[in-house]
């Protein structure tokens, strides 16, 4: 995993790492608060050998005394050391015991010899410390001294009497902040890691590259008054009108075979947006000046007449089972240019009837008829109905709402979309949470789709929208689309079976 990842890791799993933090201090100072405070004391020793002065005896009595050091530190350990201060001190604690409260130490090529204490007390603990000093002296003493009788060739000095403490050495509050904030972030890091190992959804294009290589078309924003308002106000502004705009721009001009006018819409599960993608998607290509047919093929759950407002529900079913006529059941919406076939009933057989010759003969009369056509088809995951269109379609938009899709369902309806020869133009992410201006800005077009330019050597590009008059104001529009009536595009004849 490299740097970028683990950034994305960090800004997507926060909260854990935070938590964790948080949770390592508070422990550290639970710890601190519930420790005994404990108390050191401490005295140093020198180490002497009697000698007539000369410096040769200085010497040789230096070399000496620091190689018995290290014996003499091993000694205080000793109950030979302890026993005694014990018993003068009246403890209640065998030597093994005190033993574990007292350390000896000498820094190398020294002989001083400092004796550290430990207790509950600070008076205890300094006279245990000099108890012990006392106890060493005496050791040595008996331990150095000639068997044959005479004075011990060493001898040992108090040079630093014990004082009390003034303070106690634990619980360092500090210390255990800061070891404890350590184990809280490295718990929260692990969590995080583990979370992202075992999150299969998609956030974002990252993800989204670990299962398909498709073109991202557009990043659409999360806004939190978008289920409140989920359509584009006329001549919205800000980034989530931008977003549509831009994936209206990049459709343009893709090099799309066959029925180049009909996009389909589509999701892999329902609830991640792909009605009001399309929808909205149909409005912005309305506001660049075309006259577009937005075709509610979602048979199962019809939601572009509840968004647009409709009042009359009949509509594609009605043509399919020859039960109406096509030009009477295409409704104008309060956006001009922008023409809509409701759903209609809902059927028994969806699936039938979008695969029917008469669902061809509906986009052939539509292609006829309109710069565009956008179909609102069902999710690919539990209905066939997307699938089954899309082989009659110029190409598929696949909607991916964002930490909605899982990577399962994803794989699934690309697997759906390429064993129906479907033409998959791109995806479409849609709710992306936070300000991304590296993935999503208008100004970075790298990472979207790549758009063909028509005019390049050796091709002929195809395009599925008509150039954008986004700088039309409403009154051109309106004149544009005097004569794109319901009356003016109602066929001579039914659509028959």
């Amino acid at each position: 995993m490299d740097i970028p990842n683990y950034l994305r890791l960090l800004r997507r799993h926060w909260i854990l790492v935070v938590a964790g933090a948080l949770i390592g201090i508070l422990a550290g100072g639970a710890v601190s608060a519930l420790a005994r405070p404990t108390y050191t004391a401490e005295t140093q020793l020198f180490v002497a050998i009697p000698g007539s002065g000369s410096t040769t005896d200085l010497q040789e009595g230096n070399t000496f005394s620091q190689s018995r050091v290290q014996s003499y530190l091993k000694t205080v350990a000793s109950p030979m050391v302890l026993q005694p201060a014990i018993d003068t001190l009246g403890l209640s604690e065998s030597a093994e015991s005190l033993a574990k409260r007292v350390t000896a130490t000498a820094d190398i090529n020294t002989v001083l010899v400092d004796i550290r204490v430990v207790d509950s007390s600070p008076a205890q603990a300094v006279a245990v410390a000099q108890a012990v000093s006392n106890g060493l002296i005496r050791a040595v003493d008996n331990l150095e001294k000639p068997k044959t009788g005479g004075q011990s060739p060493v001898s040992l000095s108090i040079t630093k009497p014990a004082t009390a403490p003034t303070a106690p050495s634990s619980p360092n509050v500090g210390l255990n902040l800061l070891l404890w904030l350590g184990v809280g972030l490295g718990v929260g890091l692990l969590l995080a890691f583990l979370r992202s190992a075992l999150d299969s959804k998609i956030a974002d294009e990252l993800d989204l590259r670990r299962v398909t290589d498709a073109p991202l078309l557009a990043g659409i924003p999360f806004d939190r008054d978008a289920a409140k308002a989920p359509l584009l106000n006329h001549w919205a502004a800000g980034s989530r009108a931008e977003s549509y705009r831009r994936l209206r721009t990049n459709l343009q001009f893709m090099n799309i075979p066959g029925r180049s006018k009909i996009i389909l819409v589509t999701s892999s599960v329902p609830g991640e947006g792909a009605s009001t993608t399309a929808i909205n998607l149909a409005v912005a290509v309305a506001k660049a000046g075309q006259s577009v047919c937005l075709v509610d093929a979602n048979l199962h759950r019809p939601r572009a007449g509840e968004y647009l407002g409709l009042e009359r529900r009949e509509g594609l079913t009605d043509v399919l089972t020859d039960s109406g006529v096509l030009g009477d059941l295409i409704q104008q919406s309060g956006e001009m240019r922008l023409f809509v076939l409701a759903s209609g009933p809902v059927p028994p057989n969806p699936s039938e009837l979008l695969g029917s010759a008469e669902m061809k003969a509906v986009l052939d009369y539509l292609a006829s008829r309109f710069d565009s056509i956008i179909i609102d088809a069902p999710a690919l995951i539990p209905f066939t109905d997307a699938a089954v269109l899309s082989q009659d379609v110029g190409g598929v938009v696949l909607v991916v709402g964002a930490s909605e899709a899982r990577i399962r369902e994803l794989k699934g309806s690309l697997d759906a979309l390429r064993m129906a020869g479907a033409n998959l133009l791109g995806v479409v992410i849609n709710r992306v949470a936070g300000k991304r201006p590296t993935a999503y800005s208008p100004g970075d077009g790298g990472r979207y789709a790549r758009t063909e330019d028509a005019d390049a050597p050796g091709r002929h590009a195809k395009t599925t929208l008509a150039t954008a008059r986004d700088e039309d104001g409403p009154d051109q529009v309106a004149a544009d689309s005097a004569e794109m009536t319901p009356e003016r595009l109602r066929p001579p004849l039914r659509t028959r079976r």
